[in-house]
């Protein structure tokens, strides 16, 4: 009886400080959802915190209004559609073939591979060629370049390399090729690491900044972030406010820039409940060995 009542109060307190912690990763997005939904009274006297206070959406109306959020909404669609297959397809190839033990030079590709991982050309050398390819200002530039991540492409490798060689010695003695092998037995097996590392290029590519902000220089080409920085620090958004039309309600500046946040966060976060079941097993498979 003792050993129970020790258990259930083992699990109330476990409880609890998952409770809290869960709590303090929360707040700042529920802070951030509270301000853009609260009214300008609310929001001027400080008054929210994690709900809304005075419920509204019109700091929402306004920037779904704007052209340029579509249109960056759009160029960031692709950049993550077109970035995360390309990366996956060219991540599981390499870390395929590289997970072959008799594979000639397998070792010589590896130390190359990880050599990128600590050394680069460098930002300048790396515009260069950016331009010289014809690359510069279009959407290629933002996932082209940066294909293949190594610390994905390590996780993969050690994800094939775990698998059992029986399933691909049988296979070879019925004489599959390593494609089959690949398409036939490999793949379907790692739907977990998939599943994981595409959400690791997914949340990288929606993310982009940094390299928006070299390589693209059409306004109408912008990602999201990019043109979430511009929103927030160029004046798009008055400075005092706005009047929604129609509405006749000032919209304070401070609830416009969490609506931009949670308008350029929510579309990632809504993807991740469905991959989540594969995230932990993914990551943990993937990094038993080395």
């Amino acid at each position: 009886m003792t050993t129970k009542k020790k258990l259930s109060v083992g699990l109330i307190i476990n409880g609890i400080v998952l409770f809290i912690i869960g709590f303090i990763c929360l707040y700042p997005f529920l802070n951030v959802l509270a301000y853009s939904m609260s009214g300008y009274n609310a929001v001027l006297s400080g008054k929210v915190t994690f709900y809304p206070i005075d419920f509204n959406v019109d700091a929402y109306r306004q920037i779904l209004g704007k052209t340029q959020i579509w249109l960056a909404m759009r160029a960031t669609t692709i950049v993550t559609v077109l970035g995360t297959a390309l990366s996956l397809i060219l991540t599981i190839f390499a870390a395929y073939a590289l997970s072959i033990k008799d594979l000639p030079g397998r070792k010589t590709f590896t130390v190359f591979i990880l050599f990128t991982m600590y050394f680069s050309g460098g930002m300048i050398p790396t515009f260069i060629v950016v331009k010289s390819l014809g690359m510069y200002d279009t959407l290629l530039s933002l996932f082209l370049p940066q294909a293949i991540n190594v610390f994905n492409f390590i996780v993969m490798r050690t994800f094939f390399r775990n698998l059992p060689e029986s399933l691909s010695e049988a296979a070879r003695i019925d004489g599959a090729s390593y494609m089959t092998i690949l398409f036939k037995i490999v793949l379907p097996l790692s739907i977990p690491i998939i599943a994981t590392i595409g959400l690791f290029y997914a949340v990288a590519y929606w993310n982009t900044y940094f390299d928006a902000l070299l390589y693209i220089k059409s306004p109408e080409k912008y990602t999201l972030q990019l043109r979430l920085k511009s929103l927030l620090f160029e004046g798009e958004l008055n400075n005092s406010g706005a009047n929604v039309e129609g509405i006749g309600t000032q919209v304070m500046t401070q609830s416009l820039k969490m609506a931009t946040v949670a308008v350029s966060t929510m579309p990632i976060l809504l993807v991740y409940p469905w991959l989540q079941k594969y995230f932990v097993k993914g990551v943990m498979i993937g990094s038993v060995k080395g």
